[in-house]
């Protein structure tokens, strides 16, 4: 889960920051101390999760929220309890820190928006259990036909995705985010916030990269443990 933490306070970031390094499965990809670098970074970028200061010189947390059209969901972080109604009026925020933050609330905190984002995940889930084995993509105004078990990997780098087969690559304007909820999960996993790929596609694994045909792709340490799971080690 790739997550950003925006705080206008630095001791306040690293320790948000050093409680994600040390839970599992969780990933801070950019640290930001003011909230319109924020907002610059997640119109070029989508994350799972945002720690979210509501005290911040210029632009509040709240404010920020409600620049957001499609938020992820999102923790507050602040030492004053008093938003803490207010802030559960939006549907994106899930938990609210106090600090100084304790493992023991940033563990909880983190297994409610693990439950949150199940419960919204079943739909999805129920989709891509539909029985098809291949997607349409828009390629100059023509819609190319290409089979799951043809796709070796997607590759995310800023508002384009690129799909390789081994007969060639596509370029297509969308997210990583999206083409994930298209994909069959029983094949494809997303191993870096970059990259997704198809794990019967995988000819070596050596230290933190796979590779897949002729690419060698990274694999994101929260993202190792999954991999290791879904593969048949003898």
């Amino acid at each position: 889960m790739d997550c950003i933490i925006v705080d206008d306070e630095t001791a306040a970031r690293a320790i948000v920051e050093q409680l994600c390094d040390t839970t599992p499965d969780l990933e801070v990809v950019a640290t930001f101390s003011n909230a319109v670098e924020a907002i610059k970074f997640l119109n070029q970028n989508s994350v799972d999760l945002i720690f979210l200061d509501i005290h911040m010189p210029g632009f509040t947390g709240v404010d920020f929220v409600q620049t957001l059209k499609n938020p992820p969901k999102i923790v507050f972080t602040t030492s004053d309890t008093d938003f803490a109604i207010e802030a559960y009026e939006y549907e994106a925020i899930v938990d609210y820190l106090v600090k100084p933050i304790t493992r023991e609330r940033f563990t909880k905190s983190i297994q409610k928006v693990n439950s949150t984002a199940i419960r919204q995940e079943e739909p999805k889930q129920n989709n891509k259990q539909n029985g098809k084995e291949d997607l349409y993509i828009n390629i100059d105004r023509r819609l190319i036909k290409l089979k799951f078990e043809d796709i070796l990997l997607v590759a995310a780098k800023g508002d384009y995705i690129t799909i390789k087969t081994q007969q060639k690559p596509y370029k297509v304007h969308t997210t990583l985010k999206k083409i994930k909820e298209k994909l069959p999960e029983r094949t494809f996993l997303q191993i870096h916030r970059s990259y997704i790929i198809n794990i019967n596609r995988i000819i070596d694994i050596e230290d933190n990269s796979v590779l897949i045909d002729k690419n060698v792709i990274p694999i994101s340490r929260s993202n190792r443990p999954e991999l290791m799971r879904r593969l048949n080690l003898l």
